[in-house]
C-alpha cells in the first residue's frame, strides 16, 4: 500500500481540506492511503478519515516555536516511513513543513497552492520575500488554478508548465440538481415562494461577510420577498449576526451553521453571492454552478472559476447597490435548465472520480 502524508493547518471545512477529503474517498483504500499531519486536535473530518483508514497527526503550529514544529514534522516522517508528503497552503512559509519532512527521509515533496494570497499585507510581504522556497523546495508543484499557481510559485514557473493543475472536482451526482428536493428544501427552511440569495464559507475577513450583508441589504428593500442563507462558522460569525440585527434584516437572514447538506442547500437556492477579496479556485463556486445556480463574485477571484457561463463578475469597488441591482440582472438572465450545467463541468474536467485518476497519477505514480 502506497501511503500519502497531508500536511495542512486542520481537517476542518474549508475548501482546501473538503477537496482532500472528495480526493479520499475516492481512492481504493486497498491500494493507497491519505494521513494527516494537522495543527489542531479538533477536526471537523477526524472521524471519516480514521473510518477510512487513515491517521491524523497532531504537531505544534510555528508560532509555538519554529523548532519545535519542525522536529515534530520531521520525526512524524521519520517514524512512520513516509516517502511521500503533501503540503497544502497558499504562504511560501509553509514549505518549511517539506524541508522537515525531506529531513525525515521523504523523496516527494509535493506542495498544492490553495488561495491567490495570503491575506494581510503583513503576510503577503513575508510571502513574496521567501518565494524563492516552493520554487526550489517541492520536485512537484499542483495548483486549482493559474492564478493560484502563479502566486504560489511565480509567473515563470506556469509559463514553463512546471506547475500542474488539478481542478477542485466534485461528485457529480450528488450536485445534479433535484427539482423535488429543491421544494423539500425550502419547505422546511420556510422559503416558499421567496427568492433566495445564498452564500457558503467561512466567516473571516476573506469571505467579505460584511459587505455581503450591504449587498443584501439594498436586495432587499427591492425585492422584499428576499431570504439570504449563510452556511458556515467562523470568528466573525456573532460581528455579523450583530450588523444584521441591527440592519433590522433578522427575519430574513437565515445562519445555517457548517452542514453536510450542501448540494440540497444549493438546489433551494435561486442565486450565489461570493464576494471574496481573493480566492484559488472556491469549491463553492465550482459547487454552486454544478447545480445551475447563477452566481455574482467579485473579480479578484479567477476567471477560470466560470466554468459554465453562470457566473459574472463585480468589482468590489462597486458599491452594494450596484451589486444588488447586477444580481436581480443575473437571476432574470438565466431561464435555462439547471440540470444542464453538469454537461458543462463533466466536459470541463470537474467530475471527481477524473480528478481522482489524475491525483493517482501525480501522487501515487499510477498510469491511467
Amino acid at each position: 500500500m502506497k501511503r500519502l502524508l497531508c500536511i495542512t493547518s486542520s481537517m476542518n471545512t474549508g475548501g482546501a481540506e473538503t477537496f482532500l477529503m472528495k480526493i479520499y474517498r475516492q481512492l481504493d483504500k486497498t491500494k493507497f492511503q491519505m494521513d494527516f499531519c494537522v495543527n489542531v486536535s479538533e477536526n471537523f473530518y477526524a472521524e471519516e478519515i480514521k473510518k477510512l483508514g487513515g491517521k491524523i497527526f497532531v504537531v505544534p503550529c510555528k508560532s509555538e516555536g519554529l523548532i519545535k514544529s519542525f522536529g515534530a514534522v520531521r520525526k512524524v516522517v521519520r517514524d512512520n516511513h513516509y516517502e511521500i508528503v503533501m503540503r497544502v497552503n497558499e504562504h511560501s512559509l509553509s514549505v518549511i513543513d517539506l524541508i522537515a519532512a525531506k529531513m525525515g527521509g521523504a523523496k516527494k515533496l509535493i506542495m498544492r497552492s490553495s488561495n491567490a494570497s495570503s491575506g494581510s499585507k503583513k503576510r503577503i510581504i513575508l510571502h513574496k520575500l521567501f518565494q524563492f522556497l516552493p520554487i526550489m523546495v517541492p520536485n512537484v508543484k499542483i495548483a486549482p488554478s493559474n492564478l493560484a499557481a502563479e502566486y504560489t510559485f511565480g509567473k515563470y514557473a506556469v509559463r514553463n508548465n512546471e506547475v500542474i493543475k488539478l481542478h477542485n472536482g466534485l461528485d457529480i451526482d450528488k450536485f445534479t440538481f433535484n427539482p423535488n428536493v429543491r421544494e423539500q428544501y425550502r419547505r422546511e427552511l420556510g422559503v416558499e415562494n421567496k427568492l433566495v440569495i445564498g452564500h457558503v464559507g467561512r466567516f473571516n475577513e476573506q469571505k467579505n461577510h460584511d459587505f455581503l450583508i450591504d449587498v443584501f441589504q439594498c436586495f432587499h428593500e427591492d425585492h422584499p420577498e428576499s431570504i439570504l442563507l449563510l452556511v458556515g462558522e467562523g470568528g466573525l460569525l456573532e460581528k455579523i449576526k450583530g450588523k444584521v440585527e441591527k440592519l433590522g434584516l433578522s427575519n430574513f437572514v437565515q445562519f445555517l451553521g457548517v452542514r453536510n447538506d450542501i448540494p440540497q442547500l444549493l438546489f433551494a437556492m435561486d442565486a450565489f453571492v461570493f464576494p471574496s477579496f481573493y480566492e484559488g479556485m472556491p469549491n463553492t463556486v465550482i459547487e454552486a454552478q454544478t447545480t445551475g445556480l447563477p452566481c455574482l463574485i467579485s473579480d479578484t477571484i479567477s476567471k477560470e472559476s466560470n466554468v459554465t457561463g453562470l457566473v459574472e463578475f463585480d468589482s468590489l469597488k462597486k458599491s452594494p447597490k450596484g451589486w444588488a441591482d447586477d444580481l436581480f440582472n443575473l437571476i432574470n438572465a438565466h431561464f435555462e435548465l439547471r440540470e444542464n450545467a453538469i454537461l458543462y463541468m463533466v466536459k470541463s474536467g470537474y467530475d471527481i472520480a477524473q480528478c481522482a485518476q489524475l491525483f493517482k497519477e501525480i501522487i501515487y505514480e499510477v498510469k491511467i
